[in-house]
């Protein structure tokens, strides 16, 4: 029989709408605030279930990922690591890209930092997230600009009762069993028939954790084992929202968050610190931060124009607050010498977007979205010095700078099984200033100006076809080009006097390449991508041949290759037990364009932090109703570092490889009553030493005992 173009929209309606509302089911019985939601195209995981694209608040709380860079961990196609050095944070790789190349949301609002976007993702906490989307090679351009190699989206909680409660609480042990922090976390909220409300509170403590047993110091290194120096942080976050719900279709919300940190860095375990220093030693580096806080209030809508339009808004202003001071010496306490100093940040952005989604046809669907944003970046230092005088303050400086994308998305239903997008968009950014403070202030030597300022643009451009030939199949291929402004440190930044500006320095590009699918195979669900990327205009540091010896410059002279293949496996074997495994082989290469003016002077760079190879396998078990066993692996090969500081040739930068890992964990939990639960667990069970970043071991074996109530 054959079945004419109407009919074939109506079964590809049909099958949409039946889509859709799984979806709409799944977000409500998961409590996901679907406003916050950016576009994905997976389907999203159940219970522990963990696929490419999605990773579910119980399989967060299950496998006890308490900061954003330990639960993306468990995903395929995404790594996490540590970026070593003085300002320990915590990095997270998507398919190669890192924290500059993958913007990171709160609710579909961007959490950006002018200066230098240098995010440190063990700063955001999870218990209050409902879920984790990360959208990878292809991020739509509806969603906004700068998706270069992805996005990663933190999507709250939103009740689904009409009274909801949860409180949690966990006891963090070190490897001896001693006292080293907790986690607390709370939530009340109430939906209505035409409102909801809820507010929640989440705080992680890290006293201290210890180092593997496996660490053996060596003679003068700046740590000697057990519990490791200044591995002490405190994080919170409250988020309150308000939503006004007039009808099936339409839905308005206020929400709030604010997240305070304060952390401390462990020095390099090798690194000397005594005086006077061997020759070609590094100056060591004594740093803490105070505070580092994030504060965002936003407004989000979606209101049904008709039967065949809706239209989405969002208004925003965020602040962020950031205090870094640097010490004479390892105790912390005094401020006298000239590496000493106070650098305070105050960044502020506002900005909104609107989406308009009309349904032109049963089978056509046009999307076209517009987006604005305002960052200042507002920087000073407090120096200290030996001679008069000895304390000064510079004047603040501020940059500031609009950003702008306009985007549009064609969706055509081609038949009942094939679906077509494309999207184009266009961004630009304006740099209305850019100041900068040199010398010291009281001084003939003071200069203050402004940088000359270039304006840029950039064109971005995508496509897919999905492929649904029946419900447990689906198949998809995608390209997407999308580039990335660079941020103010990459253009201005002088770094104490080792670089030189550039104000020229223009977008950097990633084509991507996709294909993927997943199948269903009776209790078992297989799914899995092959992806390829292509970096061009990368933003590297060389140093010209016309530069003083220690000066370098950012130019866009890079290109790099990015591909592998992610595979992700969950079975539900019984009634009883549950199996889920992932895999994923990244392979990168980088090559530094030849440039007659810098191409002598070239310094030695590789791609580091990224295993070729990465696993993570569980098991869920419950030999009775209430109980509740999960053992679980992460898994993961060599990654390149860099050695800062090599004692038998200083001079020399050294690239090597770290040793490949396999860290055991396990979760038992008890189901006291229906609504409360009590668990124990391990991480590094058998207190394995592994390294992500040279001189800087993670964390040796630990405990934790967990309570969690629910109504």
């Amino acid at each position: 029989m054959r079945i004419s173009t109407s009919m074939a929209a109506g079964i590809a309606m049909v099958i949409a709408s039946r889509v859709t509302q799984a979806a709409e089911a799944g977000d409500q019985a998961s409590g996901a605030f679907t406003l916050g939601q950016i576009i994905v195209t997976a389907p999203r995981p159940d219970n522990l279930t963990i696929n490419g694209s999605a990773l579910s608040a119980e399989a967060i709380y299950t496998f006890n990922r308490n900061t954003l860079d330990e639960a993306v961990n468990l995903m395929p196609g995404v790594s996490s690591s540590n970026s070593g050095g003085s300002r320990n944070e915590r990095l997270i790789f998507v398919r190669g890209f890192d924290r500059f190349q993958v913007p990171l949301s709160l609710d579909g609002i961007r959490v950006y930092l002018p200066a230098d976007n240098r995010l440190d993702f063990g700063r955001f906490l999870t218990p209050d997230i409902a879920e984790i989307q990360i959208a990878k090679s292809y991020a739509s351009v509806l969603d906004g600009p700068g998706a270069m190699g992805g996005a990663i989206n933190l999507v709250t909680r939103k009740p689904t009762k009409e009274i909801e409660g949860e409180a949690r609480g966990t006891l963090n042990l070190d490897s001896d069993a001693d006292y080293g922090g907790y986690n607390v976390f709370a939530l009340l909220g109430t939906k209505q028939e035409l409102w909801y409300a809820q507010a929640s509170y989440t705080r992680n403590v890290v006293d201290h954790w210890d180092l593997p047993g496996g660490y053996n110091p060596a003679p003068g290194s700046a740590e000697n084992g057990g519990a490791r120096d200044f591995s002490d942080t405190r994080d919170w976050r409250v988020n309150a929202k308000i939503g006004f719900t007039p009808n099936a279709t339409d839905e308005y919300a206020i929400s709030y968050t604010r997240q305070e940190g304060s952390k401390n860095a462990p020095l390099h375990i090798t690194d000397p610190i005594s005086t006077p220093l061997p020759a070609g030693a590094p100056n060591p580096r004594f740093w803490s931060w105070p505070y580092w806080n994030i504060e965002n209030i936003y407004f989000l809508s979606t209101t049904a124009l008709g039967d065949k339009a809706t239209l989405k808004t969002r208004a925003y202003r965020n602040r962020f607050d950031n205090l870094l001071r640097s010490f004479d010496n390892a105790t912390q306490s005094t401020q006298t010498l000239g590496r000493a100093f106070n650098s305070y940040y105050a960044d502020e952005a506002w900005g909104g977007s609107a989406q308009l989604d009309v349904d032109l046809s049963d089978a056509y669907r046009f999307s076209i979205a517009a987006h604005y944003r305002r960052d200042k970046h507002v920087e000073w230092q407090q120096s200290f010095r030996t001679a008069a005088p000895l304390t000064y303050t510079e004047p603040k400086q501020a940059t500031v700078e609009d950003t702008y994308s306009i985007a549009a998305e064609n969706r055509f239903t081609l038949s009942p099984a094939l679906t077509l997008t494309a999207g184009v968009s266009y961004d630009w950014r304006d740099t209305q200033k850019a100041e900068e403070f040199t010398g010291v202030v009281g001084l003939s030597s003071a200069t203050f100006f402004r940088y000359p300022v270039k304006n840029v643009d950039a064109v971005n451009a995508q496509g897919r076809v999905d492929w649904m030939p029946d419900a447990g199949t689906s198949l998809h291929a995608s390209v997407s080009s999308r580039a990335r402004f660079p941020t103010i440190f990459e253009r201005f930044s002088t770094q104490f006097g080792n670089a030189a500006s550039n104000p020229g320095l223009n977008p950097e590009r990633a084509t991507n390449f996709e294909l993927g699918g997943s199948r269903q195979f009776g209790p078992a669900r297989i799914e899995g991508a092959l992806f390829y990327s292509h970096i061009s205009d990368a933003i590297v540091s060389v140093r010209p041949d016309n530069f003083p010896a220690n000066t370098s410059q950012r130019r866009n002279l890079g290109s790099a290759d990015y591909y592998g293949v992610e595979l992700a496996l969950s079975a539900h074997l019984t009634p009883s037990v549950e199996f889920g495994a992932n895999y994923t082989y990244t392979h990168r290469s980088f090559d530094i364009g030849a440039d007659p003016q810098v191409t002598a002077n070239v310094p030695i760079f590789r791609l580091t932090d990224v295993p070729s190879h990465k696993g993570f396998v569980y098991l869920s078990w419950a030999p009775i109703e209430q109980l509740k066993i999960v053992p679980n692996v992460d898994v993961a090969s060599d990654r390149t570092t860099l050695d800062t500081y090599n004692v038998a040739a200083p001079a020399v930068t050294r690239y090597y490889r770290t040793g490949s890992y396999a860290i055991a964990n396990i979760r038992v939990d008890f189901a006291v009553t229906e609504g409360i639960d009590i668990g124990v667990g391990a991480r590094n069970l058998f207190n394995d030493y592994y390294v992500l970043s040279d001189g800087f071991p993670e964390q040796g074996r630990s405990f934790f005992a967990s309570l969690r109530a629910r109504y």
